[in-house]
């Protein structure tokens, strides 16, 4: 290989492997090696079957299928699993590479995964805005008339004058009022954020002794991963711990026998919420060991009024995902029986990078 091309190869940020016609690896790049953590040596001479698991199963007939062709083609959004064991996805490019009587095959391997997160996270986002636009007109639109009914109530009353027909309106009363506090609690907290210096793992300790003072430690226990090197962050503690409390006591409440619940923190430098970069986002994980959260359910989890329990109202992560929000950080969820992690990203200062 020509020496500025093998230089131009040796600084992609895409992963290149080179294989001859006999589909063996005869060239990989630095990005390639520490994708798959391995080194050169190791993987040189390995056939194309050996590095690369296609969705299909046929890695060694769909390079053929390329040469056939002779046109290059790309598998997109493809699960590819490494050595040691992690799996990434990827979008898998082939291209042949014709020299006289022979042939080469030239694989690109673009890690997507991130950039799948950050659509994920922007839906997400634009998820719970339209949430709150949904909610606020519908408040609206229900609290002008339960207004009437209660005065209108309140009117009748006073011209009742048998004590067992006020007992009526006071049932009227006392539904009005249950539908509208129902509907206070959907549109979350009505004051401004009370922002100071604040500790995440203070917070934190506070949800654990909440959850440990509300539940029996036979049957919940809660663990802590904290990364002590991270800052303060500017924001409003209260409105942190009821966001997080209300993840976590939903895991309590789904343990069917004793669970375990890890509050863990790490710190991420220059680091994208949705399409907006931070020079610092604070993460916060809750995990929990419970049944997991159903595919179905997942799609729809920080709906209002979505709610997988039988007497559950469906707004508390509702409301603690507006209730990040308004910190410019996001909740996102995945789920698999025994491994149900809600992530919390909050953006540790409210400056963007430039």
């Amino acid at each position: 290989m020509i020496a500025i091309e093998t230089k131009i190869l040796e600084n992609l940020n895409t992963s290149v492997l080179l294989f001859n016609h006999k589909q063996e690896l005869i060239y990989i790049n630095t990005a390639c090696q520490i994708l798959f953590a391995v080194s050169e040596r190791q993987l040189l001479g390995l056939t194309a079957s050996e590095l690369i698991v296609c969705p299909n199963g046929k890695v060694s007939a769909t390079l053929m299928q390329a040469i056939e062709n002779r046109r290059p083609f790309t598998e997109r959004a493809m699960e590819l699993p490494l050595p040691d064991q992690r799996k990434i996805t990827v979008d898998c490019t082939v291209t042949p590479l014709y020299e006289e009587q022979n042939y080469n095959i030239l694989v690109e391997l673009r890690q997507v995964d991130r950039q799948i997160q950050i659509s994920k996270e922007q839906q997400l986002l634009e998820q719970e805005q339209a949430n709150r636009a949904f909610i606020r007109g519908m408040a609206h639109e229900i609290k002008n008339p339960l207004g009437g009914i209660r005065g209108a109530t309140q009117l009748l009353e006073q011209e009742l004058n048998r004590l067992e027909l006020k007992e009526y309106t006071q049932i009227i009363l006392q539904e009005v009022d249950r539908l509208k506090t129902l509907v206070d609690r959907m549109l979350g907290p009505n004051t401004l954020l009370r922002k100071r210096q604040v500790n995440i793992h203070e917070v934190l300790e506070r949800v654990k002794f909440l959850i440990e003072v509300e539940n029996d430690s036979n049957k919940v226990a809660v663990k802590c991963d904290y990364d002590p090197s991270i800052p303060e962050l500017y924001a409003d503690s209260d409105r942190l711990i009821q966001a997080i409390l209300n993840i976590a006591r939903n895991a309590a409440e789904n343990f069917k026998q004793k669970g375990q619940i890890t509050l863990k923190t790490r710190i991420h430098n220059q680091f994208s919420i949705a399409n907006k970069k931070y020079r610092l986002v604070i993460q916060v994980d809750i995990i929990d060991n419970g049944p997991g959260i159903s595919k179905t359910m997942q799609k729809h989890l920080f709906y209002p009024m979505v709610t997988g329990r039988a007497n559950g109202t469906g707004l508390g992560l509702s409301i603690a995902q507006s209730l990040i929000s308004q910190h410019q950080g996001l909740i996102e969820c995945n789920s698999k029986v025994g491994n149900t992690v809600f992530t919390i990203l909050l953006p540790l200062e409210d400056t963007l990078c430039k």
